[in-house]
């Protein structure tokens, strides 16, 4: 699975579970932030990758790339999310836990932790002058 990737399914796997608009990502594994947005209204995704400025979404069970023209699979099994990304013909599972989202990459064998930015608790550190 492609980093990138990674980071789409872990902002569709946090805004689905928790019903949150995700304002951006922080990657551990490479040690920055990710200008990754995602939100859900009923079963329908819709995602920005900043830094790719490429679009991610579409009605559940499928989310598509279209900046790499692909498809990922999405599918909800309590509160774990699992698919298959048909552009690396990979499988992974995805949770949600404390402000932090976690993909398992089947291809890599390891885990992927990212910490959410939620719009909602991001707007409640700004005030107005």
């Amino acid at each position: 699975m492609k980093p990138h990737t990674r980071g789409m399914v872990a902002a569709a796997a946090f805004a689905y579970l928790t019903d949150k608009k995700v304002a951006g990502l922080y990657d551990h594994s490479a040690g920055r932030d990710l200008q990754i947005a995602a939100e859900f209204r009923g079963d329908q995704l819709q995602g920005f990758d900043g830094d790719r400025a490429a679009k991610f979404g579409g009605t559940l069970p499928e989310i598509h790339d279209a900046g790499d023209k692909t498809f990922v699979s999405f599918e909800v099994e309590g509160a774990t999310v699992k698919g298959y990304d048909r552009g690396t013909s990979t499988f992974y599972s995805a949770q949600v836990a404390d402000g932090v989202a976690q993909v398992y990459d089947y291809a890599a064998q390891a885990w992927f932790a990212y910490d959410v930015q939620d719009a909602n608790s991001a707007s409640s550190y700004y005030r107005a002058p």
